[in-house]
Parts: C-alpha cells; structure tokens; sequence
C-alpha cells in the first residue's frame, strides 16, 4: 500500500481559502536554513540538496521494506516543500532568514534518514548534505489558510488569518509563519499558484 499525504491528511493539507483554526501534531522533517533573496541561486541549490534526499529516503525505504513492517504501508508520496518564515521589519530579501523543510511520514526513522543520507552524498555529492538535519517539530494549534496567487499578495491572506484570530481570541505566537508549496513554481502561472500559510497561535 502507498501512503499518500494528500488523502492521509486532508486537514493540513486540503485547506481553503477561507482561514480556520487547525490543531498540527508533532511531525518529522528534513530541514535545512537559509539566509537571503530566495529569487538567488543558494536558496534553488537548498532546495535541489533537500529534494534530493527526500527522494533517497523514499526509494530506501521502499526497497528495504519487509512484509508485515509499516503497517503494510511500502511506499509513500514525497511531501511537498515548505518554509518556515521570520517576519523582518524592514523588509529586504537579502536579510530573509529561513528553514526549507520536507515532512517525512512517521514510519520514517533517523536510521533511515541516516543511510539514505550516506547513500546520497555518493551517488549525488553536494556540500550542503552536511547542513541538512532530521528533526520533529509540533506546530500545536495554529491558523490557516489557502493562498492562491503571487507571494508578494500573501499579506491579503495574512489579513484573513488576523481576522479570524481576532474573532476566535487567539494570540499569534512568535515571528515566525510556515509555508506550504502545493504548487511547482516552474511549471504554474503566478495567478494560479497554491501556498498554504500557517502560523502558531494560544
């Protein structure tokens, strides 16, 4: 049986456009950071490094399963990318700090990620394999919300959020928000592109 994120766990990531209030568990990711424009180089080589091992993880995982393990789960759809945010006050995309991220389903464990780490830097070597690590992260409750469209709209989206956190009583936690990628930047027209936002809240 493969595991598919996208019917597993419709209520992370099925969202609308419309805000609502959304309890997110203790999950599992690769993860690396970043600092800059996102519009340069280092930040695609991060992403192509993550993709990279997200795709080795997978394909060990599903070579090395053994009947009766995983709940008979053999195989899984790699999540999409993701990217945890810190708010700047002046905004310049040279100071944008970040952390690229990719979920990796609970089955997966470090000893996987670790030789499917070892496994990569071999047959597809880059220096930035050394910066990405495995790590769990519970978002708790937080908000949520659909944006379709260009990146530099989002604070519509974020407007919607506030809103509905204002309604609901809830305080935002933190600078940071999280970003979902359901759409392929390259190959989806501005107008049409899918990006949930999320931020914590109590």
């Amino acid at each position: 049986m493969k595991y598919e994120w996208k019917k597993q766990e419709k209520n992370l990531y099925n969202s609308k456009q419309t805000p609502v209030v959304v309890e997110v568990p203790k999950q599992k990711f690769i993860s690396i950071k970043g600092q800059g424009n996102p519009n340069e180089e280092d930040f695609s080589d991060r992403i192509s490094a993550l993709y990279s091992l997200a795709y080795a993880i997978k394909m060990l995982f599903k070579n090395t399963i053994k009947a009766g393990e995983g709940d008979g789960i053999t195989d899984f759809t790699v999540y999409p990318l993701e990217g945890l945010w810190e708010t700047i006050e002046e905004f310049d995309k040279s100071k944008l700090k970040y952390k690229l991220m990719i979920k990796q389903p609970d089955f997966i464990a470090q000893d996987i990620f670790s030789k499917a780490l070892e496994n990569v830097k071999k047959k597809k070597p880059n220096e930035l394999y050394e910066e990405i690590i495995f790590e769990e992260i519970e978002d708790g409750k937080s908000i949520q919300v659909l944006h379709v469209g260009s990146y530099d709209d989002e604070p519509n989206s974020f407007d919607k959020m506030n809103e509905l956190a204002g309604e609901c009583n809830l305080i935002r936690i933190g600078v940071v928000h999280r970003e979902i990628y359901l759409s392929n930047k390259n190959r989806t027209s501005e107008e049409k592109q899918k990006t949930i936002l999320r931020y914590s809240v109590r």
